[in-house]
């Protein structure tokens, strides 16, 4: 439930939050009564920051007389008080430009997370789509020298995925094009989480009916399947060190904790796997994350999708005190071109 707080005093913490998003620095009556625009005195200003103190919206740090927002401060701004600004026609410009060439989600979701991390000095973040949102058109087998062999993956009519895989023996081309054909009856157009699952638990009942050739097409996918599950490429990071400049983050322990999540990426990917039932952006401030690692941290997401589907999420993960009025839109724009993007390259 949000505290309920009259217009001079909502007025007075919009004042407070704005500066300390800018400088960084507690906030002082004195500071207050010259930037607010409101003719009241440093008294009464300590008196309605008392007030919104006493809500758990603003709080003293120890080191100093001057106040801060809380994460419920931030929130109530975000929720009400905050006015977004469009994006300016240089920076549309400039994003719409990143998606102009035909790159594969991975180098998409890759200069994407870059470009969010560029723009606003945070820690760009892109969730690439969920396994049973990318469905196999086509698998091919290319004989390589000794007991080698290259896979490839045609995924979503415009992905294509390689990988190198050993085999017990060689394999001639006609083999190779038969264990191919025969993967393909089977598998062609389902998405590869139902591939993974039949992969590994109706096939095995069957494989003493199989002949030679089938049993090594099942192994053979089932190794490229099983690495394909073991990958560790869910989620694109990107600008995590610049956080390293903001003071708040700055502490050693802090930064240590929050690049071990990152190295990790299972709490951030859990938390954006929450995003993807969501509308439009999503705001996580401090706390709202549920890991205690993000608890100084905002995290601002949008889905993208193609023809209703959500396929993944995008975002900016940075301190509770970045400029939400700016980066708001950044995440809005970019997640509506990505979706753009992907429906043109389908």
């Amino acid at each position: 439930m949000k505290p309920e707080i009259n217009d001079r005093a909502q007025h007075l913490l919009k004042a407070l939050i704005e500066s300390y998003i800018r400088d960084g620095q507690p906030v002082g009556s004195k500071k207050l009564a010259r930037e607010s625009g409101l003719e009241l005195s440093p008294a009464t200003i300590r008196n309605i920051m008392a007030d919104l103190e006493e809500l758990g919206l603003v709080t003293s740090p120890h080191t100093s007389a001057g106040r801060v927002p809380t994460p419920q401060g931030y929130r109530l701004f975000v929720d009400t008080l905050l006015t977004v600004q469009p994006l300016d026609h240089a920076e549309i410009h400039r994003l719409r430009a990143q998606f102009q060439r035909s790159d594969s989600i991975q180098d998409l979701a890759t200069s994407v997370s870059g470009l969010l991390a560029e723009i606003s000095s945070m820690a760009g973040v892109v969730m690439l789509p969920r396994k049973e949102c990318l469905a196999l058109r086509h698998i091919e087998f290319l004989p390589l020298s000794g007991d080698r062999v290259l896979a490839i993956l045609v995924i979503n009519e415009q992905e294509v995925e390689n990988t190198i895989i050993h085999t017990r023996r060689p394999f001639s081309p006609a083999e190779l094009q038969q264990a191919a054909n025969y993967l393909n009856s089977l598998f062609a157009g389902k998405d590869l989480a139902a591939v993974r699952h039949q992969l590994l638990t109706e096939l095995h009942r069957t494989r003493d009916q199989m002949d030679q050739l089938m049993r090594s097409a099942i192994t053979m996918a089932e190794e490229i399947f099983a690495r394909d599950s073991a990958k560790d490429e869910d989620l694109v990071l990107s600008g995590q060190t610049q956080l390293m400049d903001f003071e708040e983050l700055s502490d050693v322990e802090k930064l240590r904790e929050l690049f071990e999540a990152f190295s990790e990426k299972r709490q951030v990917l859990h938390l954006l796997d929450q995003c993807l039932e969501g509308q439009g952006v999503q705001i996580f401030i401090g706390e709202e994350s549920g890991y205690n690692v993000l608890q100084d941290c905002s995290v601002v997401s949008a889905p993208y999708q193609v023809d209703g589907q959500v396929l993944g999420v995008l975002g900016i993960i940075g301190p509770t005190r970045m400029d939400y009025e700016r980066v708001i839109p950044l995440v809005d724009v970019t997640s509506r071109l990505v979706s753009a993007a992907l429906k043109q390259g389908q």
